[in-house]
């Protein structure tokens, strides 16, 4: 079905699909047989993806073998060339890609790390504008991105500082996007759990909704053993149980290249071996992500979207081969228009199942605080403010940007100033080495001069040759890598600042909510809003019924009074 407006065609509704294809070149087992498969499959899936995004495409070759399945069902494509190996990313599209570009992470893990190899790959965001219509509201833009991975479970990774910048890069990225007008996807393996900080930034500050948790508010929180999904005190899912409604797309049970290495031996070997979906499942989380969000329109007769559908797939095997086409499995959902009829709606916090996402946090008191206009709040309405125009005049339904608590911003710059001091040690200790070397070596050339011996002549010319290139390392690494890499770490600071200053901002002595206007509202209004969440299990009321109630209140009327 086509949505037609003005003689141009427009979907009606949209597949969308992302997945880590595992394809690095060398050291994944399989790698060009199993990216012909998944090219294949891609193209077989159902319902037919139409926007993909693919993550660990690290070869060209790769990315042609996909596109050559695929091209009849995906006629755009783009591969992103980043780093000194390649961003491994990729997206493709039923149509026309108008505009891309590829942003690269300010933080994106350390060079001495060379056997872990982040650095080295340049991540970063692809980024492509999709039109699919004439109209404005017909441009959709998608991002695709890969983060850093997690080398440690969380407080204790070393990267989560570079995670939480990366996540608060795109959010950046889609939440521009949604203020341009146009509608925001982000696809990609984000290597983070649903109750980490990372996604709570991306989910708040882009603004976009996770589109798996808003059709299933109550999946887990992470792998059965994570803290926080202990605390919730449900069984250990079985395998059946975490593709369906936990969304699990890594370490699941049924993934071959999860296995201990006795059982991939087996497989390799050609013996066939089965796992029961009941097979209890306690490792499997989910990490990769679909966020959709809505762009904010000038018009309130705009279609927006919503999330319709949302699924696991890619868990079958290899035809051949008899093992899983990835260490991933994938996510596809499918966004839809709403009628015409139903007004739109400016931010996925006001939605109906974003709110009752917001109702269900009070489940959660140590992931999220109770919603309430206070500043603890972790999830608080601030106005994003707009210039009136002859066209848009400033009577329509307020817009809010929701941010973090205080204490949220505040563990981030916790998390900020321990990286940093880190960095500073690192930084004292390379240019150390470095001018220790320059000693040492100028020690051993006046040793050379005064011995007779070749042997020891020899000895001291390797010694200084090695602790030299080794010093002048350090001293690169200290002087030019941590240097720009404290610069990225100050600007992240700002950043953050900025955003818990305008979380603390004071309304009639607290923090709040404020109008459109930019005028104060009284506790009358706030009760409208947090009364909507706390009922939004029973009945969801409409953004326009909401601002119609608003309107309707006797301080809003004396305000317009006033202002006319």
């Amino acid at each position: 079905m086509k949505h037609v407006e003005g003689g141009a065609e427009a979907p009606s509704r949209i597949n969308l699909f992302t997945y880590n294809c595992w394809g690095l070149k060398y050291l994944a087992k399989y790698r060009v047989e199993r990216l012909q498969a998944i090219g294949r499959a891609i193209a077989t899936t159902a319902p037919t993806p139409e926007i993909v995004g693919l993550q660990e495409c690290w070869t060209q070759d790769d990315y042609l073998a996909i596109r050559k399945h695929t091209r009849h069902i995906l006629p755009h494509g783009k591969f992103y060339f980043s780093g000194i190996f390649g961003g491994g990313l990729a997206i493709l599209s039923k149509w026309p890609i108008v505009e891309s570009n590829m942003v690269r992470y300010p933080l994106n893990g350390r060079p001495t790390a060379f056997f872990r190899g982040d650095w080295y790959v340049g991540k970063g965001i692809a980024c492509a504008t999709i039109r699919t219509g004439s109209r404005r509201e017909d441009v959709i833009e998608v991002f695709c991105t890969h983060l850093h991975a997690p080398y440690e479970r969380e407080p204790n990774d070393s990267y989560m500082c570079h995670r939480t910048a990366q996540a608060w890069e795109i959010a950046r990225l889609m939440r521009q996007a949604i203020e341009r007008g146009h509608a925001a996807i982000g696809l990609g393996d984000f290597n983070m759990v649903p109750s980490s900080l990372a996604h709570m930034l991306v989910t708040t500050h882009a603004p976009v909704q996770d589109a798996w948790k808003a059709l299933h508010p109550d999946s887990s929180l992470g792998a059965a053993s994570h803290p926080l999904e202990k605390e919730r005190r449900k069984e250990i899912p079985n395998a059946r149980y975490n593709l369906q409604e936990n969304g699990a797309t890594c370490d699941s049970v049924l993934n071959t290249w999860r296995w201990s290495k006795q059982q991939q031996k087996q497989l390799f070997k050609g013996e066939e071996i089965l796992i029961d979906p009941t097979t209890l499942d306690p490792r499997a989380k989910r990490l990769d992500y679909i966020f959709f969000g809505n762009g904010i329109s000038e018009s309130l007769r705009s279609t927006p979207w919503a999330v319709d559908s949302a699924r696991v797939g890619m868990t079958n095997r290899h035809p051949d081969l008899n093992c899983s086409l990835s260490d991933h499995f994938s996510v596809e959902a499918t966004i839809v228009r709403l009628p015409r009829e139903q007004p739109a709606i400016h931010h996925e916090k006001t939605t109906a199942v974003a709110l009752q996402s917001l109702a269900n946090a009070s489940l959660h008191p140590t992931l999220y605080a109770s919603y309430n206009p206070s500043p603890t709040s972790s999830l608080m309405p601030v106005p994003v403010t707009r210039t009136p125009s002859p066209q848009r005049p400033d009577t329509g339904p307020p817009i809010f940007r929701a941010c973090l608590s205080p204490s949220r911003y505040d563990e981030i710059l916790t998390l900020i100033s321990t990286y940093m001091a880190r960095e500073y040690r690192q930084r004292r200790l390379r240019l150390g080495h470095f001018l220790l070397s320059v000693v040492l070596s100028i020690v051993c050339f006046i040793g050379i001069w005064w011995t007779n011996r070749p042997g020891w002549s020899f000895l001291l010319v390797f010694i200084s040759t090695i602790n030299f290139g080794g010093g002048v390392i350090d001293g690169l690494i200290g002087g030019l890598f941590i240097g720009s890499e404290i610069r990225a770490l100050k600007e992240f600071q700002w950043e953050i600042s900025q955003a818990k200053g305008m979380a603390e901002q004071p309304i009639n002595g607290e923090s709040g909510v404020v109008d459109i206007l930019g005028e104060q509202v009284t506790g009358q209004i706030k009760s409208i809003r947090v009364r909507r969440i706390e009922d939004e299990s029973k009945s969801v009321e409409s953004e326009m019924e909401l601002w119609e109630k608003v309107r309707g209140s006797e301080e809003y009327q004396g305000k317009e009074n006033v202002r006319r």
